[in-house]
């Protein structure tokens, strides 16, 4: 099911406590998603969805196989078949300095120790590593320099050839679970409750090999790290199982703010011991982040929250968006001055909303399974009101259901937004869908019908 919010005034006193959870109903003015197409290639979970450019996209899961879709007709255009066991990572690869044709190229790792690099324009299966001693959990490509990292129970230095370039030793058993690439050369890990700071020395005249070096461990989280994200050139945050989040500074790596009351935007004390007496982990876990100029949008447990970065606090929130936990985020492009994220949870239902300063009842959302798009705005207020009564009336802006699309039958996993073919979504269920705009679908119908029609010689204009 996929559900529209539109940000809306504050919520009245004393409806919080109501039903949690609410639908919509049949009538979704606000909903252009009205037509859908069912993808299917896949015989077992897809977890994993990549953009390759305007009208392709991959997918991927535990069968192991990657598939190319024409996101446009929902044609399937490639099947590449190389894993043995499921995917774990995926991701899009630049073209090699060697071919003359820039085809698009992808890195899958999988759980049977491998990494494939995948030609998506042929289907060719380009180079294959197998020299891993434990599953490779996520992959980043850093461009700047010309390689790209695996990381697993240690930390691997590739070139674009696929050659071994450095490697650290056996981090832990648990593994790197997130990297990002941040200034100097260096690059965050989630390591556990961890994050370490690598930082890679290229070859110099004295030395002509590669290193990585660990630079610092910070150690500020209480619980396994869920999500690692770039917020902007001056920060990146991260956010644990027991719900703290944490922005960094980009450069020294020093705490800028930290925000661990999502249950309760308002302060209160002893934060940490609420979290662990009053809430269970699973209720208050971060498992993803979006973010735009000005916010942070947090999926935790089956709420999603939105942090604004200035102010730092909880401007937004709707601590019953799904009534499961929320899986993934993503923003959308503003339309029409209106913000938009998208979130999905373990079950199959979908929401969006854009945002407008308009007072309305905020909606909640609880059927089983979302993937969902959020949006929300400020609350219009006088300006000879003090700006200290404002910060007293937390969150100042709301979110509010505007519609819901119903198709997965088991938990979503994870999205695109084609701007001009719709949203794409990944199920438990082995299914891809593509969410059509009915209008749009409709007028490029009939635009063929007029067009053949033309051409047939059977459509006659009167002057």
């Amino acid at each position: 099911m996929l559900r529209w919010l539109i940000g809306g005034g504050r919520e009245p006193q004393g409806l919080a406590e109501k039903s949690p959870l609410q639908t919509i109903g049949e009538e979704q003015t606000q909903n252009p998603y009205t037509e859908l197409l069912v993808l299917k290639a896949h015989h077992d979970i897809v977890r994993f969805l990549v953009r390759l450019d305007e009208y392709r996209f991959a997918s991927a899961g535990d069968d192991g196989i990657v598939v190319v879709w024409n996101a446009q007709t929902g044609e399937k255009l490639l099947e590449l078949n190389g894993h043995t066991q499921k995917i774990t990572a995926l991701i899009t690869f630049p073209s090699l300095e060697a071919c003359e044709e820039k085809n698009q190229l992808i890195l899958t790792a999988s759980a049977d120790r491998t990494v494939i690099l995948w030609d998506c324009d042929t289907g060719r299966q380009v180079q294959k590593v197998s020299c891993f001693q434990s599953t490779v959990k996520c992959l980043i490509v850093l461009q700047r320099l010309d390689v790209w990292l695996s990381g697993g129970n240690d930390l691997c230095v590739w070139n674009q050839k696929l050659d071994l370039l450095c490697k650290t030793s056996h981090l832990s058993d648990t593994g790197i679970s997130a990297l990002i690439e941040i200034p100097k050369n260096c690059v965050v890990a989630a390591v556990g409750k961890e994050l370490i700071i690598f930082q890679l020395v290229a070859p110099t005249e004295e030395s002509l090999e590669w290193d990585i070096l660990e630079i610092k461990r910070l150690l500020d989280h209480q619980d396994h790290i869920l999500s690692l994200v770039n917020v902007n050139d001056v920060s990146f945050v991260t956010g644990s199982h027991v719900g703290e989040m944490i922005i960094w500074d980009i450069l020294d790596w020093t705490v800028q703010a930290c925000e661990c009351n999502f249950w309760d935007p308002s302060p209160q004390l002893d934060t940490q011991q609420e979290i662990k007496l009053c809430q269970k982990p699973n209720d208050i876990s971060i498992h993803h982040f979006t973010w735009d100029e000005e916010n942070v949008f947090a999926a935790v447990g089956r709420g999603l929250y939105v942090y604004n970065l200035q102010m730092k606090r909880v401007i937004a929130c709707q601590k019953s968006a799904h009534d499961s936990n929320v899986l993934h985020i993503a923003k959308l492009p503003n339309r029409k001055g209106r913000r938009s994220a998208v979130t999905c949870s373990h079950k199959n239902h979908v929401q969006y909303a854009p945002n407008r300063h308009v007072y309305t009842k905020p909606l909640r959302i609880g059927i089983s399974g979302f993937f969902n798009m959020w949006g929300f705005g400020r609350v219009n207020k006088q300006a000879s009101q003090p700006v200290k009564k404002q910060q007293e009336n937390a969150p100042p802006c709301s979110l509010e259901l505007i519609g819901d699309l119903i198709g997965h039958s088991s938990s979503v996993e994870m999205f695109l937004y084609f701007e001009d073919h719709g949203l794409v979504t990944c199920s438990a269920d082995h299914l891809i869908i593509l969410w059509k705009n009915g209008e749009r679908e409709s007028g490029l119908r009939s635009l063929k019908l007029f067009q053949k029609l033309e051409e047939d010689g059977d459509l006659y204009l009167a002057v």
